[in-house]
């Protein structure tokens, strides 16, 4: 059994540099995308910033946060 992992916060004075956090991804209707699995594809669902539903062509796929391997174009 494993014990869950602390949350780590930067304290100012240290000597180390905090992470930097990465940006979240938006998607709006009708942007075009790219997905490492799927390909090319055009947003045609937003459902707020959990997930959105992409048009691949031959099919349609609800791609959920944080949205791995897929980009705006």
């Amino acid at each position: 059994m494993r014990k869950p992992e602390a949350v780590r916060r930067h304290l100012p004075t240290s000597p180390f540099k905090a992470k930097a956090e990465v940006p979240r991804k938006h998607f709006a209707l009708g942007d075009r995308v790219t997905h490492d699995a799927y390909g090319l594809g055009r947003v045609i669902g937003v459902e707020g910033d959990t997930a959105v539903l992409v048009d691949f062509g031959s099919h349609q796929e609800r791609i959920s946060e944080p949205y791995r391997g897929m980009f705006n174009l």
